[in-house]
C-alpha cells in the first residue's frame, strides 16, 4: 500500500480535508466554511446538504493539492463534531429538518423537566452524561415532535438518524451503510456505555424509537466504501471518531493519566481514564475515548462550548477585528490594570456548570476600555475555563505527578494565548509539531486498521513537541485572577437573563 490516508474533519464552521502520506505527513489540504443559522435566540442549526456537499468538495481539493488521484488512496478517516443530529428519510435520503447542532439550546426545558422528574441519575450512571441540550438525543425527539408527520414515519421505520459521521457515510456510500463508531454513539444520551449497546429504557425515556438508530462499530472497522463515482475510485472508510476523541488519538494520549485540551470553536479536555469508567463527583463527563478490537478505553471530559468562537465574535459581532490572527497583537498590547472579564456563556455555561441559562457578560468594563482590553479578555476567558476543567478533573482523578497537558487546534498557535493557559495552569502545556491532531487521529484509525501505518506504541512514537510553556506567573497574582473569573462567572449565573 502506498500509505496515503484521506482524513476528513467536519467541523462546526468548516469541512477540511487532509491527505497524509505514509510518514504521517500532511501533503494536501483543502478547507471550506459554511453558513450558520440561528432561526431564535439559542438555536443553531446546519444545513445537511451543506455538510455533505462541503465536504465532497475539500476531499476532492485535498486530492488534487496532494497531486494524487482516488486510486492511490488506502482509506478514508472520519473525524467530526460530535452531538449534532441529523434526521432523514431512508429511501430518498432527503433530511426532514436542518441539523440541529451541538451548541443548540431549543431544548433545555425538555432537559429540566427530566431532571425534575428525578431522571437525571439513571440517564448519568448509564451514559456518564449529564441532561443538557448539549447532546443528541432531545435533539432527535424534537425533530420527530416538531416536524409534521415525523414521529409517524419514524415509528414505521421510514426514517433514520444519526450524528454528522453517520451522514456522511450514508452518502459517501450512496446509502448502502448506517453506521456509527462508539465514540460518536457516547454522546447521544441513548448509548449505554458499560455494555455498549443502545439502551430500550433510555430511548423510551426520551421518546427516540429504537428503528432510527445506526449500527455502532468500533472506532477502526470496515465503515463502508465511498461509491466510485465520487473520487474516481472507491475508498474504503475505516477510521471514525468524534472530534475530541480523534484528537486524543493525534495527540497519543494512549496512556491513563494523559490529558489533552483541544481549542477550536469550544475547548474539550479529555483525560484516559484507562478500562473502567470513572465517575466524575464534579460534573464532568465520563465518556468513550475510543474502542478497538472490541476493549474500550473511557475517559473524563471537560466541556466549554466557546473557544475560538469568542474571536468570532469580536470579528463578525462586534467588528473589533479584522481576522482572527489579530488577537494576540492587540492582547499584548493591553495596559496591564484591573483586568476586564469576559464570560462566554453565549450558549450556556459548560462544565463544570451546566447552566443553560446563562448568557455572556463582560465585568470590569471601564471608560478607556478598548478594543485590545476585548482580544485580551476573550483569549484569557480560554484559560479561566481551561482551569476550572483541570480543578474538577484533579478532584476526580489522583495523578501521579506533574500534569502536563497536551494542546491542538487553531487557538494554539497564539504563543500568547498559550502561555497564559500554563501561567494559569501553573502546569505546562505541550504544543506539538502537528497540530491538525484531531484528523491525525481520524487518519490513524483508518490506517492502522488497513494496515498502512503503524501499531499504537510506534504511532506514539512520532509524537513531537513543538513547543513547551512554562508557568511564570507569581502565585498571588494567579490566586488574585482566579478570584475575580469565579466572581465573574458567579454574577453570570445570576443573571436576570
Amino acid at each position: 500500500m502506498a500509505g496515503f490516508i484521506l482524513a476528513i474533519d467536519q467541523g462546526t464552521t468548516s469541512s477540511r480535508a487532509i491527505v497524509f502520506d505514509k510518514n504521517m505527513e500532511n501533503c494536501g489540504v483543502g478547507q471550506e466554511e459554511f453558513p450558520q443559522h440561528f432561526p431564535h435566540s439559542g438555536w443553531v442549526e446546519h444545513a445537511p446538504d451543506d455538510l455533505w456537499q462541503s465536504t465532497l468538495r475539500v476531499c476532492r481539493a485535498a486530492l488534487e493539492a496532494a497531486s494524487l488521484e482516488a486510486s492511490e488512496i488506502s482509506a478514508i478517516g472520519i473525524t467530526n463534531q460530535r452531538e449534532t443530529a441529523v434526521v432523514w428519510d431512508r429511501k430518498t435520503g432527503e433530511p426532514v429538518y436542518n441539523a440541529i447542532v451541538w451548541q443548540d439550546r431549543r431544548t433545555a426545558a425538555f432537559c429540566e423537566k427530566l431532571r425534575q422528574d428525578g431522571r437525571e441519575p439513571l440517564v448519568s450512571e448509564k451514559t456518564g452524561l449529564l441532561l443538557d441540550p448539549y447532546f443528541s438525543g432531545t435533539k432527535v425527539a424534537w425533530v420527530l415532535d416538531n416536524v409534521k408527520g415525523a414521529r409517524a414515519r419514524a415509528d414505521a421505520g421510514e426514517l433514520a438518524f444519526g450524528t454528522v459521521d453517520s451522514w456522511l457515510i450514508w452518502n459517501l456510500t450512496k446509502g448502502a451503510r448506517h453506521v456509527t463508531d462508539a465514540t460518536n454513539a457516547s454522546r447521544t444520551l441513548l448509548f449505554n456505555i458499560h455494555s455498549n449497546s443502545w439502551d430500550e429504557e433510555l430511548c423510551g425515556l426520551l421518546g427516540v424509537p429504537m428503528s432510527l438508530l445506526p449500527e455502532v462499530l468500533d472506532s477502526a472497522a470496515d465503515f463502508g466504501t465511498s461509491v466510485e463515482s465520487l473520487f474516481g475510485a472507491p475508498l474504503p472508510i475505516c477510521g471514525v471518531a468524534g472530534d475530541q476523541q480523534a484528537a486524543t488519538v493525534g495527540q497519543a494520549c494512549f496512556a491513563p493519566g494523559m490529558v489533552k485540551s483541544t481549542y477550536g470553536t469550544g475547548c474539550f479536555a479529555l483525560l484516559n481514564t484507562g478500562s473502567e469508567p470513572v465517575a466524575s463527583s464534579n460534573r464532568l463527563l465520563t465518556t468513550i475515548a475510543y474502542r478497538l478490537n472490541g476493549e474500550t478505553t473511557y475517559a473524563l471530559e471537560g466541556s466549554i462550548f466557546v473557544a475560538g468562537a469568542a474571536v468570532q465574535w469580536l470579528r463578525d459581532g462586534l467588528g473589533v477585528i479584522g481576522a482572527a490572527s489579530d488577537t494576540q497583537a492587540l492582547a499584548e498590547q493591553a495596559a496591564d490594570r484591573d483586568p476586564l472579564y469576559l464570560v462566554p456563556a453565549f450558549v450556556g455555561l459548560g462544565a463544570p456548570h451546566w447552566d443553560p441559562d446563562a448568557r455572556g457578560a463582560v465585568f470590569g468594563l471601564t471608560r478607556d476600555s478598548g478594543p485590545s482590553d476585548f482580544a485580551r479578555a476573550a483569549l484569557e476567558s480560554v484559560g479561566y475555563q481551561t482551569r476550572d476543567l483541570i480543578d474538577a478533573m484533579q478532584a476526580d482523578w489522583a495523578a501521579d505527578g506533574e500534569t502536563v497537558l497536551r494542546v491542538d487546534g487553531g487557538m494554539t498557535a497564539s504563543d500568547w494565548t498559550m502561555q497564559f493557559l500554563s501561567d494559569i495552569l501553573a502546569a505546562p502545556v505541550d504544543r506539538p509539531e502537528v497540530l491538525e491532531t484531531t484528523a491525525l487521529g481520524a487518519a490513524w484509525l483508518a490506517g492502522h486498521h488497513v494496515g498502512a501505518w503503524p501499531g499504537m506504541e510506534e504511532f506514539s512514537s512520532h509524537w513531537r513537541l513543538q513547543k513547551r510553556f512554562a508557568p511564570g506567573m507569581l502565585q498571588d497574582k494567579r490566586e488574585k485572577l482566579l478570584k475575580g473569573w469565579r466572581e465573574a462567572v458567579s454574577r453570570t449565573r445570576k443573571s436576570l437573563f
